[in-house]
Protein backbone atom coordinates (compact mmCIF):
# COMPACT_ATOMS: atom_id res chain seq x y z
CA UNK A 1 0.00 0.00 0.00
CA UNK A 2 1.56 3.55 -1.18
CA UNK A 3 1.25 5.86 1.28
CA UNK A 4 3.14 9.33 1.67
CA UNK A 5 4.95 10.38 4.69
CA UNK A 6 2.75 12.21 6.89
CA UNK A 7 4.92 15.30 7.75
CA UNK A 8 7.05 17.40 5.41
CA UNK A 9 10.14 19.30 6.67
CA UNK A 10 8.13 22.29 7.81
CA UNK A 11 5.70 19.91 10.23
CA UNK A 12 8.77 18.61 12.00
CA UNK A 13 9.86 21.78 12.43
CA UNK A 14 6.99 23.04 13.33
CA UNK A 15 6.04 20.39 15.84
CA UNK A 16 9.74 20.48 17.77
CA UNK A 17 9.22 23.93 17.96
CA UNK A 18 5.77 23.53 19.63
CA UNK A 19 7.16 21.11 21.44
CA UNK A 20 9.79 23.09 23.42
CA UNK A 21 7.03 26.48 23.19
CA UNK A 22 9.66 28.40 21.50
CA UNK A 23 7.92 31.44 19.27
CA UNK A 24 9.04 31.67 16.08
CA UNK A 25 11.10 35.06 17.46
CA UNK A 26 12.67 32.59 20.30
CA UNK A 27 13.71 30.20 17.56
CA UNK A 28 15.49 32.41 15.35
CA UNK A 29 17.44 34.22 17.88
CA UNK A 30 18.49 30.56 19.19
CA UNK A 31 19.60 30.14 15.58
CA UNK A 32 21.38 32.80 14.64
CA UNK A 33 18.54 33.75 11.72
CA UNK A 34 16.05 36.39 11.58
CA UNK A 35 12.37 36.04 12.12
CA UNK A 36 11.79 36.89 8.99
CA UNK A 37 13.56 33.99 7.41
CA UNK A 38 12.52 31.70 10.25
CA UNK A 39 9.18 32.05 9.75
CA UNK A 40 9.42 31.71 5.62
CA UNK A 41 10.70 28.49 6.94
CA UNK A 42 8.53 27.15 8.97
CA UNK A 43 5.76 27.84 6.49
CA UNK A 44 7.47 26.05 3.92
CA UNK A 45 9.84 28.10 2.09
CA UNK A 46 12.90 25.71 1.67
CA UNK A 47 16.12 27.31 2.34
CA UNK A 48 18.77 24.70 3.55
CA UNK A 49 21.04 26.24 5.63
CA UNK A 50 18.15 27.89 7.62
CA UNK A 51 16.54 24.33 7.32
CA UNK A 52 19.65 22.95 8.83
CA UNK A 53 20.42 25.59 11.55
CA UNK A 54 16.74 25.52 12.61
CA UNK A 55 16.73 21.95 13.18
CA UNK A 56 20.18 21.90 14.86
CA UNK A 57 18.91 24.47 17.73
CA UNK A 58 15.80 22.18 18.28
CA UNK A 59 17.86 19.49 18.31
CA UNK A 60 16.83 17.61 15.05
CA UNK A 61 19.12 15.67 12.78
CA UNK A 62 19.60 18.59 10.19
CA UNK A 63 20.68 16.09 7.60
CA UNK A 64 17.57 13.86 7.81
CA UNK A 65 15.51 17.01 7.23
CA UNK A 66 17.10 18.15 4.56
CA UNK A 67 16.28 14.43 2.33
CA UNK A 68 12.73 14.95 3.90
CA UNK A 69 12.72 18.36 2.41
CA UNK A 70 14.30 16.84 -1.22
CA UNK A 71 12.08 14.42 -1.22
CA UNK A 72 15.06 11.71 -0.84
CA UNK A 73 13.37 9.86 2.08
CA UNK A 74 10.90 7.20 1.86
CA UNK A 75 10.50 3.88 3.67
CA UNK A 76 11.45 0.82 1.60
CA UNK A 77 8.36 -1.03 0.98
CA UNK A 78 7.33 -3.78 3.44
CA UNK A 79 4.82 -6.63 2.20
CA UNK A 80 2.01 -7.77 3.63
CA UNK A 81 2.33 -11.53 4.86
CA UNK A 82 -0.33 -13.99 6.46
CA UNK A 83 -1.95 -12.41 9.56
CA UNK A 84 -1.56 -8.88 8.77
CA UNK A 85 -3.48 -6.79 6.76
CA UNK A 86 -3.92 -2.82 6.85
CA UNK A 87 -6.43 0.13 6.34
CA UNK A 88 -6.12 3.43 5.46
CA UNK A 89 -9.71 5.70 5.54
CA UNK A 90 -9.82 9.43 5.03
CA UNK A 91 -10.40 12.07 7.96
CA UNK A 92 -10.61 15.61 6.65
CA UNK A 93 -7.18 16.74 4.92
CA UNK A 94 -4.99 13.11 5.56
CA UNK A 95 -5.53 9.62 6.07
CA UNK A 96 -5.44 7.38 9.05
CA UNK A 97 -4.27 3.57 9.46
CA UNK A 98 -6.11 0.79 11.13
CA UNK A 99 -4.87 -2.68 11.15
CA UNK A 100 -6.44 -6.18 11.49
CA UNK A 101 -3.96 -8.98 12.90
CA UNK A 102 -5.02 -12.71 13.37
CA UNK A 103 -3.52 -16.15 14.29
CA UNK A 104 -3.60 -18.18 10.98
CA UNK A 105 -3.75 -21.38 12.55
CA UNK A 106 -7.21 -20.63 15.25
CA UNK A 107 -8.63 -17.26 13.14
CA UNK A 108 -8.44 -15.58 15.75
CA UNK A 109 -8.01 -11.64 15.06
CA UNK A 110 -7.92 -8.29 16.87
CA UNK A 111 -8.61 -5.14 15.20
CA UNK A 112 -6.28 -2.25 16.00
CA UNK A 113 -7.54 1.19 16.31
CA UNK A 114 -10.98 2.00 13.38
CA UNK A 115 -9.82 4.46 11.02
CA UNK A 116 -13.00 6.51 10.05
CA UNK A 117 -14.84 3.24 8.07
CA UNK A 118 -14.46 0.05 8.91
CA UNK A 119 -15.87 -1.77 6.17
CA UNK A 120 -12.84 -3.19 4.67
CA UNK A 121 -11.63 -4.57 8.19
CA UNK A 122 -15.13 -6.70 8.38
CA UNK A 123 -14.42 -7.14 4.87
CA UNK A 124 -10.94 -8.71 5.03
CA UNK A 125 -12.10 -10.89 8.44
CA UNK A 126 -14.89 -12.50 6.49
CA UNK A 127 -12.82 -13.30 3.30
CA UNK A 128 -10.33 -15.02 5.73
CA UNK A 129 -12.65 -16.38 7.93
CA UNK A 130 -11.82 -14.65 10.97
CA UNK A 131 -13.28 -14.05 13.87
CA UNK A 132 -12.35 -10.18 15.79
CA UNK A 133 -12.20 -11.21 19.21
CA UNK A 134 -10.14 -8.30 20.38
CA UNK A 135 -10.60 -4.14 19.50
CA UNK A 136 -7.34 -3.01 20.83
CA UNK A 137 -6.67 1.29 20.90
CA UNK A 138 -3.90 2.57 20.89
CA UNK A 139 -5.17 6.16 22.31
CA UNK A 140 -8.98 8.11 22.39
CA UNK A 141 -8.31 10.60 19.12
CA UNK A 142 -11.09 11.13 17.32
CA UNK A 143 -9.78 9.92 13.83
CA UNK A 144 -8.43 6.37 15.73
CA UNK A 145 -11.65 5.24 17.45
CA UNK A 146 -14.54 6.98 15.42
CA UNK A 147 -15.99 3.58 14.48
CA UNK A 148 -15.25 1.97 17.44
CA UNK A 149 -19.72 1.76 18.16
CA UNK A 150 -19.81 -0.06 15.15
CA UNK A 151 -17.37 -2.50 14.72
CA UNK A 152 -18.30 -3.25 18.47
CA UNK A 153 -21.85 -4.11 16.87
CA UNK A 154 -20.42 -6.26 14.06
CA UNK A 155 -18.02 -8.33 16.16
CA UNK A 156 -19.28 -8.49 19.25
CA UNK A 157 -15.60 -8.03 20.58
CA UNK A 158 -14.45 -6.63 23.39
CA UNK A 159 -12.43 -3.60 23.69
CA UNK A 160 -9.58 -2.19 25.30
CA UNK A 161 -7.57 1.09 25.77
CA UNK A 162 -5.00 2.01 27.85
CA UNK A 163 -6.00 3.42 31.52
CA UNK A 164 -4.22 6.72 30.76
CA UNK A 165 -7.12 8.18 28.15
CA UNK A 166 -10.51 6.01 29.15
CA UNK A 167 -13.35 6.17 26.38
CA UNK A 168 -17.08 4.78 26.47
CA UNK A 169 -16.83 1.59 25.19
CA UNK A 170 -13.87 0.28 25.83
CA UNK A 171 -12.01 -1.58 28.68
CA UNK A 172 -9.07 0.64 30.17
CA UNK A 173 -5.94 -1.49 31.05
CA UNK A 174 -2.47 -1.01 32.78
CA UNK A 175 0.09 -0.61 30.61
CA UNK A 176 2.26 -4.18 30.54
CA UNK A 177 -0.48 -6.30 30.51
CA UNK A 178 -0.71 -8.90 27.71
CA UNK A 179 -3.03 -10.68 25.43
CA UNK A 180 -2.92 -13.65 23.86
CA UNK A 181 -4.75 -14.40 20.34
CA UNK A 182 -4.40 -17.78 19.44
CA UNK A 183 -0.71 -18.64 19.51
CA UNK A 184 0.01 -15.11 19.48
CA UNK A 185 0.94 -13.16 22.14
CA UNK A 186 0.41 -9.11 22.21
CA UNK A 187 2.56 -7.35 24.59
CA UNK A 188 1.48 -3.80 25.85
CA UNK A 189 3.94 -0.58 26.12
CA UNK A 190 3.03 3.21 27.84
CA UNK A 191 4.52 5.74 24.80
CA UNK A 192 2.75 8.12 26.13
CA UNK A 193 3.38 12.25 25.42
CA UNK A 194 1.68 12.89 22.16
CA UNK A 195 -1.81 11.40 24.17
CA UNK A 196 -1.62 11.06 27.59
CA UNK A 197 -1.83 7.32 27.84
CA UNK A 198 -0.89 6.26 24.50
CA UNK A 199 -0.14 2.20 23.88
CA UNK A 200 2.09 0.31 21.75
CA UNK A 201 0.99 -3.05 21.00
CA UNK A 202 3.45 -5.22 20.44
CA UNK A 203 2.39 -8.81 18.34
CA UNK A 204 4.95 -11.80 18.78
CA UNK A 205 4.22 -15.10 16.51
CA UNK A 206 3.64 -13.87 12.83
CA UNK A 207 6.57 -13.92 10.42
CA UNK A 208 7.77 -10.75 12.09
CA UNK A 209 7.52 -8.67 14.99
CA UNK A 210 5.02 -5.82 14.69
CA UNK A 211 4.72 -3.07 16.91
CA UNK A 212 1.43 -1.27 16.28
CA UNK A 213 2.09 2.30 17.78
CA UNK A 214 -0.96 4.73 16.93
CA UNK A 215 0.81 7.92 17.08
CA UNK A 216 3.53 8.01 19.04
CA UNK A 217 6.04 7.96 15.88
CA UNK A 218 6.00 7.61 12.06
CA UNK A 219 7.65 7.18 9.00
CA UNK A 220 10.09 9.92 9.46
CA UNK A 221 8.39 12.22 11.80
CA UNK A 222 6.33 11.91 14.91
CA UNK A 223 2.97 12.57 15.88
CA UNK A 224 4.25 15.68 17.87
CA UNK A 225 4.25 16.16 21.80
CA UNK A 226 0.58 17.60 22.39
CA UNK A 227 0.82 16.32 25.84
CA UNK A 228 4.18 16.22 26.96
CA UNK A 229 6.77 17.06 24.17
CA UNK A 230 9.46 15.20 26.15
CA UNK A 231 8.36 12.25 27.65
CA UNK A 232 6.91 11.67 23.55
CA UNK A 233 10.53 11.26 22.87
CA UNK A 234 11.75 9.56 25.65
CA UNK A 235 9.16 6.83 25.91
CA UNK A 236 9.84 6.70 21.77
CA UNK A 237 13.59 5.71 22.44
CA UNK A 238 12.68 3.45 25.72
CA UNK A 239 9.51 1.35 24.38
CA UNK A 240 10.19 1.63 20.21
CA UNK A 241 13.62 1.77 20.24
CA UNK A 242 15.03 -0.75 22.49
CA UNK A 243 12.69 -3.68 19.98
CA UNK A 244 14.34 -5.44 17.89
CA UNK A 245 15.55 -3.65 14.76
CA UNK A 246 13.64 -5.66 12.12
CA UNK A 247 10.59 -5.02 14.33
CA UNK A 248 7.85 -3.69 11.82
CA UNK A 249 6.44 -0.30 12.95
CA UNK A 250 2.56 0.01 12.24
CA UNK A 251 1.64 3.42 12.66
CA UNK A 252 -1.40 5.91 12.90
CA UNK A 253 -0.87 8.00 9.89
CA UNK A 254 1.93 7.56 7.22
CA UNK A 255 4.03 4.35 5.66
CA UNK A 256 4.93 1.01 7.44
CA UNK A 257 8.53 1.37 7.99
CA UNK A 258 11.17 -0.69 10.70
CA UNK A 259 12.93 0.14 14.11
CA UNK A 260 16.39 -0.12 12.03
CA UNK A 261 14.82 2.45 9.20
CA UNK A 262 14.25 4.72 12.05
CA UNK A 263 17.33 4.87 13.54
CA UNK A 264 18.83 5.93 10.47
CA UNK A 265 15.93 8.60 8.98
CA UNK A 266 13.82 9.67 11.83
CA UNK A 267 15.06 13.50 12.39
CA UNK A 268 13.41 13.59 16.49
CA UNK A 269 16.31 10.98 17.19
CA UNK A 270 19.61 12.06 15.78
CA UNK A 271 22.04 10.17 18.89
CA UNK A 272 19.75 6.86 17.72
Amino acid sequence: MKIPLEDEYHDILQKAARGQKLTPEALAARAGLSTNLTNGVLGGSFEEPAAVALSGALGLAGDRVVRIAKKEYQPAEIELFPGFSQFNTPFNDMTVNSYLVWDPASGLAAAFDTGTDVTETLAAAEKHGLTIDLILLTHSHGDHIFELDRLKEKTAAEAWIGEGEPVEGATPFAPGKEFTLGALRIETRLTWGHSQGGITYVVHGLPRTLAIVGDAIFAGSMGGGGVSYADALATNRKEIFSLPDETVICPGHGPLTTVAEQKHHNPFFPEI
